[in-house]
């Protein structure tokens, strides 16, 4: 009984083939395509143009002090907390995570972290953080050091930048003061 399954799945296998191939010698038979002399759609050249300028240069960031002026530390917190909090601490005495502590920051120098493993990139930053410094860090890190480890894109909103500065300021005992909005 077992053999005779066998020949009839064997019998719809080949009946399949079969007509598979019959349907695709009438198809040729009844069908005769023509080749195109030309393409059925047209597509205009396209010329190749070399730019004629360079990229425009991107625009300087607005000065940060104005903004400083108005600035919310709380607000700056709470941003500072939804983005910066799973790779840094801002208590004092924190421990670094993935990035350093961050208490004390504005007016400490670059690499302030003692035993913090920093980037070649922020390694080679001279001078204190100040306020222009970290609106440039904070607006796209990898623009103001180019190679350094950290990942995150950057704040594109002037103002939420100043608040986060103000937070960071608030929580910078040696701080400079603010400058003057002009």
């Amino acid at each position: 009984m077992a053999s005779m399954e066998v020949n009839k799945a064997f019998a719809a296998v080949l009946t399949a083939g079969i007509a598979f191939m019959v349907s695709g010698l009438v198809g040729r038979i009844v069908v005769h395509p023509k080749p195109l002399h030309e393409p059925a759609i047209q597509i205009g050249e396209v010329a190749a143009t070399a730019p004629t300028q360079a990229p425009a240069a991107p625009a300087p960031l607005e000065p940060i002090g104005p903004l400083l002026a108005n600035a919310d530390p709380q607000k700056g917190e709470a941003l500072a907390k939804r983005l910066c909090a799973s790779c840094h601490t801002f208590n004092e005495g924190g421990r670094p995570g993935v990035g350093p502590n961050l208490y004390g920051v504005v007016g400490a120098p670059h690499g302030h972290e003692q035993g913090f493993n920093y980037s070649a990139a922020l390694k080679s930053k001279q001078g204190p953080w100040n306020y222009e410094e970290l609106n440039e860090w904070l607006h796209k890190p990898s623009a103001y050091a180019p190679g350094t480890r950290m990942a995150f894109a950057g704040i594109s909103n002037a103002q939420q930048r100043a608040d986060v500065i103000a937070y960071l300021k608030s929580i910078s005992p040696n701080a400079p003061p603010l400058p003057e909005a002009k």
